[in-house]
């Protein structure tokens, strides 16, 4: 017989949102590296004409490294937020689709930054897209956690607002970063490198991850 919670949650399970949202961010943080291409040098180049080579794919190479840790940190919140969410409907389909979107798109915004870092525009639109996604992971909690809408009634509210409160910091880093870039861009990539090293520290959510008991 269905429990009370059971019967709450009615909808799909979420595991073919899980499925697609790990496919696109493999393919995404795969994409990044191919903006880093082999120096092709001259036939008889001299060998110091490989290191300058390789200096120059410098910016390049930090983008692709900046880039793959944002991605990773987007894909472990939305991976924390589908350790409780329980069941699917049709917006938290939309606003998931909306998520990966975003980060689709990041690929992009990366190879930009690689090319013309110094210049404002590449690190307004890197910003406006990090705040796009997010926004959209924000928006995808507390749509599932409004009234228990998609998660165990029982589900503690300090776990609800830890993840709530974990993303609302990001966007606060990035949208600084993106102010930022209006009066220095060199400054504000200094902002968005730094922001994964947040993400490194333990948050108030891992509080709640308790090992698995050994049988």
């Amino acid at each position: 017989m269905a429990t009370g919670d059971d019967q709450k949650l009615v909808g799909l399970p979420p595991n073919r949102i899980e499925a697609l949202a790990d496919g696109v961010f493999a393919v995404a943080m795969t994409v990044l590296v191919l903006e880093i291409h082999v120096p092709q040098l001259p036939e008889g180049a001299a060998p110091e004409a490989l290191s300058k080579a390789l200096l120059a794919l410098g910016p390049k190479i930090a983008s692709y490294a900046v880039g793959f840790i944002l991605l990773g940190t987007l894909w472990v919140g939305h991976h924390y937020q589908f350790a409780y969410i329980r069941r699917t409907d049709r917006g938290l389909l939309w606003i998931n689709l909306f998520f990966l979107l975003a980060v689709a798109f990041l690929p992009f915004c990366v190879g930009l930054l690689g090319s013309y870092g110094t210049l404002a525009l590449p690190c307004i639109l890197y910003g406006c897209v990090l705040l796009f996604a997010g926004a959209c992971l924000l928006g995808q909690w507390i749509y599932a956690t409004s009234d228990h809408r998609l998660v165990s009634a029982s589900l503690d509210e300090a776990i609800v607002r830890a993840l709530r409160d974990r993303v609302a910091v990001g966007m606060v880093g990035y949208g600084a970063a993106l102010a930022t870039a209006f009066v220095s861009p060199i400054a504000s990539l200094v902002l968005y490198a730094g922001m994964p090293l947040l993400y490194l520290l333990p948050g108030r959510i891992d509080r709640h991850v308790k090992p698995r008991r050994q049988p």
